[in-house]
């Protein structure tokens, strides 16, 4: 299953979204401005969602959407699910990753809880310590959850107005050292509007208040089916 949920979440275009490296200092008349939209990445509010036109990466197209469907009590905690799917032209290359975490995007919020669904076969669910390490292995192959982060470590090139299929952005330009480039706006839930990276390519095509889980079935709990690694 681990190798499976890093081959998803690489399908899922998450690199092209998330996982763009740090890139050179900040210039200081810019970093009010990254700042503030900065706080935008990652983050939505329940219900909220963001869907996309993915090309490139591998997966052969298509599109992926980005969701915050629930929440958890954990204690003192809120926890939040943020779904990722994927519905890829190759059917084989579709699915849906579901995780409960503190953030989507922060690199010290540990996963809580993973559920993986492929296609048509059933849901499955990971929780605790194995949820988390196989949430850290999927972060170390695609960068998926450090992007706000590593957006404040990004290159402001300015203001731009940005047409894609969902309509017209004023997005901030920012750049990375290994020449990818994101659009993103306080007004698109995640944040973003468009990116062009090595990974692939993403455009938003739409967005909205509505989102629900795609996994409607009860997941089939993994946790006491897998054991962690002697280390």
């Amino acid at each position: 299953m681990k190798h499976r949920l890093h081959t998803l979440l690489a399908s899922l275009g998450l690199a092209a979204i998330l996982g763009l490296p740090a890139a050179a200092p900040l210039p200081a008349q810019s970093a009010t401005d990254l700042a503030d939209v900065c706080k935008s990445v990652g983050d939505a509010k329940l219900g909220q969602w963001a869907s996309f036109d993915a090309t490139g990466a591998g997966s052969g197209g298509g599109t992926l959407r980005l969701a915050l469907v629930g929440t958890e009590r954990v204690g003192d905690s809120t926890l939040y699910w943020f779904e990722v799917s994927f519905a890829g032209k190759d059917p084989g290359r579709s699915g849906t990753v579901q995780i409960l975490s503190s953030s989507l995007a922060s690199r010290s919020a540990t996963p809580r809880a993973l559920i993986v669904k492929y296609g048509q076969q059933p849901a499955m669910k990971v929780s605790g310590e194995m949820a988390g390490m196989m949430g850290e292995k999927g972060r170390e192959n695609t960068q998926a959850f450090d992007f706000a982060a590593r957006c404040n470590s990004a290159r402001v090139i300015g203001w731009e107005s940005v047409s894609v299929p969902a309509g017209t952005f004023r997005a901030l330009h920012m750049t990375t050292v290994d020449g990818g480039d994101v659009w993103a706006s306080r007004d698109v839930p995640f944040g973003l509007v468009k990116t062009h990276a090595k990974q692939g390519d993403l455009a938003l095509t739409g967005r909205g208040a509505d989102a629900k889980s795609s996994i409607t079935e009860k997941p089939v709990d993994m946790s006491g089916m897998m054991t962690l690694p002697k280390r």
